[in-house]
């Protein structure tokens, strides 16, 4: 649900970024002491995996489309809703500069769709409360479902609101809802199962990480992490290098309900954004992607290859991996220091 900078106007991606921008200061202004010095590695891997994750687009039986995970509602379920916003962030900010996927005009609208409405809203609203002081696998699955599913029906409506606001393409409002709401329906019940899956298996090694995301507590002295970490490592070099290789080749649910909505309204499929914002935006993002569709450049026209996209999987993983880790670390000292000086 990358969005692309020729689907919006620069007001609306300048207000997005100054939205999403504010979001993530005040993410960094709430954390106190549920990122403690066991949790930064924790949210450097976790980042690095979802980013991983996220190159696997799995097809929707029936609709010739596709779709991948977000990672919000993963990401809070693992570290807290303010440590998540901030980790998807660089997720989303190593994808648009380094691999070109979605704009950078736009990368305000993905961060807000993707990632402030899972983790700061959806995640307190509906996770937490349904999660309650009785965690358990059952009630990891149903809220993981529950809140992935609604996340990624606000995201996607938020797609569309933000692209009829901006006036600059020829997709009718209410076919592209029509088409956008029940495509991401499929996809959030998906990544919702995804998502339960992997809060339980952490949940199953260490409890005390859902416990700690819940209350904001940090975690006890004494506690190793080094299982979770090194079994989500292995899992994202896996997803990464070789799952990221059997992707679905058919459109996510985004390109495939722009390409309906453009057919049923006899609109031009070719989305071209034009103007001197654009073109910087574009020439920003041309210099700073030395993968662009995550694999090497080659010619037009040509198949990139298998090589690329593993290679693409890894160096982002270990790209997004250190942004976030060296993000949450330096919130960390700069708050112990703090804390010290009062």
């Amino acid at each position: 649900m990358h969005m692309a900078d020729a689907l919006i106007s620069p007001a609306v991606g300048g207000a997005a970024w100054i939205v999403s921008a504010a979001a993530a200061a005040y993410s960094s202004a709430k954390i106190k002491k549920e990122l403690g010095e066991q949790k930064v590695p924790l949210m450097a891997v976790a980042a690095s995996f979802v980013f991983a994750a996220q190159m696997i687009n799995f097809t929707i039986p029936g609709t010739g489309s596709s779709g991948h995970i977000g990672g919000g509602i993963l990401l809070a379920g693992l570290l807290g809703p303010y440590p998540a916003l901030l980790s998807l962030t660089a997720v989303l900010a190593i994808q648009c500069l380094f691999f070109a996927d979605g704009g950078l005009l736009a990368l305000g609208c993905n961060i807000f769709n993707m990632g402030v409405v899972p983790c700061l809203i959806v995640y307190p609203l509906i996770f937490k409360p349904l999660l309650g002081k009785s965690i358990s696998a059952k009630t990891i699955t149903a809220a993981s479902i529950l809140a992935v599913v609604i996340g990624l029906q606000i995201g996607a409506f938020g797609v569309v609101i933000e692209t009829q606001l901006s006036g600059v393409t020829a997709l009718p409002f209410s076919i592209f809802v029509l088409l956008m709401q029940p495509i991401h329906l499929a996809i959030g019940i998906v990544e919702g199962i995804i998502t339960a899956a992997v809060l339980n298996f952490v949940y199953a090694l260490r409890p005390e990480i859902a416990e700690s995301g819940v209350t904001g507590e940090p975690l006890r002295a004494g506690i190793s992490l080094s299982k979770v970490l090194a079994c989500l490592a292995v899992l994202t070099l896996i997803t990464g290098g070789i799952f990221s290789l059997f992707a679905s080749a058919y459109p996510d649910g985004l390109e495939w309900a722009m390409e309906k909505t453009l057919d049923a309204g006899d609109g031009d499929a070719e989305l071209e954004a034009a103007g001197p914002v654009f073109r910087r935006a574009e020439a920003i993002q041309e210099a700073a992607a030395f993968m662009p569709d995550y694999g090497f450049p080659i010619p037009e026209g040509e198949e990139g290859s298998a090589a690329g996209t593993s290679v693409a999987g890894l160096l982002g993983s270990v790209l997004t991996c250190i942004l976030a880790g060296g993000t949450g670390y330096l919130i960390y000292r700069v708050k112990k220091n703090r804390l010290k000086a009062a």
